[in-house]
């Protein structure tokens, strides 16, 4: 710090006279004309919770976590998927603009300033992350015109594989930063201090998740991208959950937003009540599909009589969700008070989830199997189901209770003889991949959907029942679904309406919400 402090005062001193300008009464002293790195990355950092909120909600609805509730009507193309462009509209719009923030700290920081190394680095991670929510939501996206202000209102759109690619080659880049920094002796690196929200500038860390994303887009690309490099960094992959939290508490404006939207406001209003657990999710924990009483238990309230429904089903003997959502499972149903819960629901205070190590270790596992990584696909496979019982049973102030090892053990000696837990039984690549990819659908339960979303999309799995007369214990898909497809599902939502009034030359055109895929689909 002495280096950067002698540096600031020879700044000082050459520019010492013309600093009489903050008298001039044209400028307006209580309006920012710039910010520094450590001023937007902790709010960019929490905007992502944000956001991931809504692609949680997303989701949810679109995977099977979640269904139309009793007591309420009108939800159009929720339930018929015959999406327009103003549904879902707000990812686009709060994706981009978290964007911005780190392309800000980026902007700032790109040249002549190396004690700022660790903010670009950790900037260009999170740039790779938002990037690659859209690229997985609207398949071509503006990418490399894009974040450019005035300069470029109307930037082009990439192709989605070529900018998967570059992603990680992004990924890459930052990480050689963080290296880096070590060898830096012009000026002393700034480290992140408490700006950083989300490892409390552990940089080994950051360098974890980074190759945990890349090893994400790396599957999900798969033979699609040509990826310049397929090397992982040897510091490995995340070791705990990655939790968003830059201090949340019950005040408002300050909770956790999952806790907001579905459980209640800081004033102890309920949070949405619109949507209850879907039947068919719930099939893996009430012994329909699978035995799962201990996560089915943490997870919804009063299980296993929490109520379900089948997307699209309205009726009047539905049941209502009650206050705090049927996925809040603690007792206490006063919104001034509850909280301190396991679950997904965990309370005003806990910290948002944006890659947890259940998910880490079945891309892991995945990897393994495909030959990417190497490694026996059985341990990880069984560190995912461990690791999932382990989060839900984490306390907002991250202390866990309750025994997960041993009811990750129980879950697995119920269920011994199914494939889609017992590893061992899975005879070939193809039931691996499915019992991986459903265990990664129980694990993202109503934490991160949209990304058990992307993956059902990508492996058709877990497994549903395409034929008209399924029951609702054996698929998801909406009973008043137009899709067209032979799964009667989505294949993705459509670029919002601003993009056709402010962009109309480079936005596609022709896309549908039943045949346009998003490259790695199926």
């Amino acid at each position: 710090m002495k280096k950067l402090t002698l540096i600031a005062c020879i700044v000082w001193g050459l520019l010492g006279p013309s600093c009489k300008k903050y008298l001039n009464i044209n400028n307006n002293p209580n309006q920012a004309t710039s910010a520094t790195p450590q001023g937007i990355l902790p709010q960019a950092i929490t905007g992502t919770a944000s956001i991931l909120n809504g692609y949680n909600s997303y989701g949810a609805q679109l995977v099977g976590y979640s269904a139309n509730a009793g007591g309420y009507g009108g939800f159009g193309t929720a339930i018929t998927y015959n999406f327009a462009s103003s549904d879902f509209s707000g990812l686009w719009s709060s994706t981009y603009d978290n964007l911005e923030d780190f392309q800000s700290i980026l902007n700032d920081t790109l040249s002549a300033k190396p004690q700022y190394i660790y903010f670009n680095a950790v900037s260009r991670i999170m740039k790779a992350h938002d990037f690659q929510l859209l690229v997985d939501a609207y398949n071509n996206i503006p990418y490399t015109l894009a974040l450019k202000g005035i300069g470029k209102l109307t930037p082009t759109y990439d192709d989605a594989a070529v900018i998967y690619a570059n992603l990680a080659s992004q990924l890459d880049t930052a990480i050689a930063l963080i290296h880096a920094a070590d060898t830096i002796t012009s000026v002393d690196v700034l480290p992140l201090g408490n700006t950083d929200v989300l490892f409390a500038s552990d940089m080994t860390k950051w360098i974890r998740f980074a190759n945990t994303l890349k090893l994400r887009l790396m599957i999900r690309g798969g033979s699609k991208v040509t990826f310049a490099n397929t090397q992982i960094d040897k510091t490995g992959f995340i070791e705990d959950d990655a939790l968003i939290n830059p201090g949340f508490t019950r005040d408002n404006g300050k909770q956790n937003p999952a806790w907001n939207s579905w459980a209640f406001s800081y004033t102890g209003t309920a949070g949405n009540k619109a949507w209850m657990p879907n039947t068919f999710v719930f099939g893996f924990y009430d012994g329909h599909t699978l035995s799962d009483a201990a996560r089915g238990e943490a997870l919804y309230y009063q299980f296993p009589t929490t109520g379900t429904n089948r997307l699209g089903v309205e009726s009047s003997d539905l049941t209502s969700s009650p206050d705090g959502s049927f996925w809040y499972s603690g007792s206490t149903r006063s919104g001034t008070s509850a909280g301190k819960s396991v679950g997904v629901l965990k309370g005003p205070e806990a910290g948002y989830p944006i890659l947890t190590l259940a998910e880490s270790d079945f891309l892991q596992a995945e990897a393994m199997v495909r030959g990417i990584i190497p490694g026996k696909a059985d341990s990880l496979f069984d560190l995912g189901i461990a690791a999932s019982f382990r989060y839900l049973y984490k306390l907002p102030d991250g202390t866990v209770t309750g025994d997960p090892a041993g009811d990750a053990a129980t879950y697995q000696a119920d269920n011994a003889t199914s494939p889609l837990v017992n590893f061992t039984l899975a005879a070939g690549t193809e039931e691996q991949i499915e019992a991986i990819i459903t265990q990664k659908y129980l694990a993202l339960n109503f934490v991160n959907s949209h990304e058990a979303w992307n993956e059902y999309r990508r492996t058709n799995y877990p497994r549903i029942n395409r034929a008209s007369t399924a029951t609702a214990y054996e698929t998801f898909v909406s009973t008043v679904s137009q899709s067209t497809r032979p799964d009667r599902l989505p294949t993705r939502i459509l670029y919002p309406s601003t993009e056709g009034s402010y962009n109309p030359g480079n936005v596609p055109k022709g896309i549908t919400p039943f045949t346009s895929l998003i490259f790695w689909a199926q």
